[in-house]
């Protein structure tokens, strides 16, 4: 998936993400900001687009890179979506669902 030059949410943004999936196996994303979560079933990326929440068994992060704005996943995945809502790191812990 290559976005470029695209109106989203009607702002005009000059974005180019590629999200490259190979045999369900390697997810590769460009364009990150930050991993806000991860564990062996979900990863949440920030991205330059939004949230991209990438669901599946056994995951982990096989690379990380801050200076290049990319990421690899490596595992059983299921399931990749992008959402525009923000990650509230507060309300998904037990101390911030304690304290609501």
């Amino acid at each position: 998936m290559i976005i470029d030059d695209k109106k989203i949410n009607n702002q005009n943004i000059n974005v180019i993400q590629n999200v490259i999936l190979e045999n369900r196996g390697k997810l590769s994303i460009s364009g990150v900001n930050d991993v806000l979560s991860f564990d062996d079933q979900v990863v949440i990326v920030e991205t330059e687009l939004g949230l991209l929440t990438v669901k599946g068994e056994n995951l982990r992060i096989n690379k990380l890179s801050i200076d290049t704005s990319e990421v690899i996943v490596e595992g059983s995945i299921n399931s990749i979506s992008y959402s525009e809502k923000e990650f509230d790191k507060k309300s998904n812990s037990i101390l911030g669902k304690i304290f609501k």
